[in-house]
């Protein structure tokens, strides 16, 4: 898999449209680099872009936002509930895939010193990036904002990492720059029925990870208390890796609670909402929902999902569409606007939806394309789909025991069957285009030139790598559906009765895939030259077929016996 990251710059600009497609419009110059988020804000006068693609690019593309946002935003003008210091303010660089972060941190430094060369604008490198422990916290870096740059700025203790170390005619329009590194951010708002902002930061203390000032008696006007260094004592908030402030947003009425969850492994988008709720209601305020800015891993989603689901006592092994509708409703990320999955969550987002998957038709579809003169998709495609639904009848009879009536003890059992049958049905779906995929690449191995003998070498080898994939691909489809029995069978032996005969359909199903994908694995290894691998593969698939006849009988013995 290439190497891909995600770029998150954050401009001072929130109100004025044209700005901000001049300056995101920039990202789209650069082929290769995909816009998947803007995301303005008119009282913080903020607007926060997302953009994917490989790192080169990405650098290439920051940069000219960096250009752009310097040529159109006055920053001696700006006004805004955030704090700022710079026309692009921040600009973190974030590992997505198959880099590490070491590697992302010389990218952000590369940036960094071209944006200080090349447009004279200071940059502070921050998070993962910084060359100083103290430079670490972006709050540190920006701290006094942009009105305190004149004086900071031609101190020795903050002479920026690149560009001028002055507060020049250019720098007081631009403003200054935190090129960064850092792991996954989630910007986060919860939503209050109050429009109290001294409220709201009582409760940003109460959860953010630094917490408050310790106070002698009244703990908001009493005497702060210092250590012997003489700085404040703080008492640590509820929760880590989480920075909030609170504030009250003019455009919708209400105060939230802003945050910025920096490392959502440590706490999670769910637990920092409990938090809120937790926090507001000890101060009788209510929670009415919350907004995300910008985008969110999958993972994020379905974790808050299901974490709602267990509080309901509900199985977890749904469709993933189906644990993304609970997280939205339960944390309300829909009240002050619609929440567009396919918009908002990273992995949605950067589908390929150029090309229609097979997954992705209709059944009419899928079995006229089945149909037509095209040899693709074949049998190893529908033994997939085959699985796939067995898979799913397993899954099913899981979620109608855990929300049986007189089983309310044993939900948990019943979701931890149903999440296994579900990773089975979700796993041969992909296989279903990924049969497609290996024979497509055969047709494309045989289509290569062979006009010279290292042409014919060349293809030669081609044919026989895609057709070694050929290979490889059904048998792992005979492996996921033998495997996926498992499922049947516990349902079949103690799930709801009066679902038993659709375990018995799973695994018929279930052996129809192990059958057909065995026959494609045979077809494609009569064409391969290693005949030790052969072999070795077809003595497998023998051996797998039977076990899976043997479990299918079992199974359908136990149906019969309750039917």
């Amino acid at each position: 898999m290439k190497q891909l990251i995600e770029c998150v710059p954050n401009i001072s600009e929130g109100r004025d449209e044209n700005i901000i497609k001049q300056v995101t419009d920039m990202v789209e110059t650069v082929e290769g680099v995909r816009l998947i988020d803007v995301d303005p804000g008119k009282a913080t006068n903020r607007t926060v872009i997302t953009f994917v693609g490989p790192p080169e690019e990405v650098c290439e593309a920051a940069f000219r936002v960096v250009k752009k946002a310097s040529e159109l935003i006055d920053m001696s003008k700006h006004s805004g509930a955030h704090p700022r210091f710079g026309a692009t303010d921040v600009c973190p660089l974030v590992p997505v895939a198959s880099i590490t972060m070491d590697e992302t941190v010389e990218y952000a430094r590369s940036l960094g010193k071209r944006i200080g060369e090349e447009l004279g604008i200071p940059v502070f490198s921050y998070e993962f990036a910084a060359f100083k422990p103290e430079r670490k916290n972006l709050a540190t870096c920006r701290a006094g904002e942009y009105e305190a740059l004149k004086d900071r700025l031609i101190t020795p203790e903050w002479k920026p990492d690149f560009g001028p170390a002055e507060f020049n005619e250019s720098v007081a329009k631009s403003g200054v720059t935190a090129v960064g590194a850092r792991n996954f951010l989630v910007a986060y708002n919860a939503n209050l029925n109050t429009t109290s902002s001294r409220r709201a930061n009582a409760i940003a203390f109460d959860v953010r990870e630094r917490g408050r000032t310790k106070r002698e008696g009244d703990p908001v006007t009493g005497k702060i208390v210092n250590d012997k260094n003489g700085k404040p004592v703080m008492i640590p908030g509820m929760l880590k890796s989480v920075k909030a402030i609170g504030w009250f947003i003019e455009e919708y009425g209400v105060a939230q609670i802003s945050m910025n969850l920096t490392d959502i492994t440590v706490t999670a988008v769910h637990e920092a909402f409990d938090a809120v709720v937790k926090s507001a209601d000890s101060r009788g305020i209510r929670v009415t929902g919350s907004e995300l800015v910008g985008v969110i891993p999958l993972k994020a989603m379905l974790d808050a999902g299901k974490h709602y689901l267990r509080k309901q006592k509900r199985s977890t092994g749904i469709p993933d569409r189906e644990i993304i509708k609970i997280a939205v409703k339960t944390l309300g990320l829909d009240e002050l606007g619609p929440f567009a999955p396919d918009k908002k969550i990273i992995e949605y987002i950067l589908e390929d939806k150029s090309k229609q998957k097979l997954v992705d038709m209709t059944m009419v579809e899928f079995a006229n394309e089945t149909a037509s003169e095209s040899p693709a998709p074949g049998g190893g495609s529908i033994s997939a789909s085959m699985g796939a639904l067995g898979a799913a009848l397993g899954t099913m009879v899981a979620n109608l025991s855990s929300h049986k009536r007189g089983w309310d003890d044993r939900w948990e059992e019943f979701s931890e069957w149903a999440e296994k049958g579900k990773y089975y049905q979700d796993e041969l779906l992909k296989m279903v285009d990924e049969d497609t995929n290996a024979f497509n690449k055969i047709m494309d191995a045989f289509g290569l030139p062979k006009k010279t003998e290292e042409d014919k070498a060349i293809r030669h080898q081609a044919i026989q790598d895609a057709t070694k994939y050929a290979i490889e691909v059904p048998f792992k489809v005979m492996q996921l559906c033998y495997d996926s029995m498992e499922v049947n069978k516990a349902m079949a032996e103690f799930g709801n009765p009066n679902s038993v005969s659709d375990a018995g359909v799973g695994a018929i199903a279930a052996l129809a895939g192990v059958k057909g994908a065995f026959l494609n694995v045979k077809i494609n290894a009569s064409d391969l030259d290693d005949k030790v691998f052969v072999e070795e593969m077809i003595t497998k698939g023998k051996k797998l077929q039977e076990k899976a006849a043997k479990k299918q009988k079992d199974i359908l013995n136990i149906v019969e016996e309750k039917l």
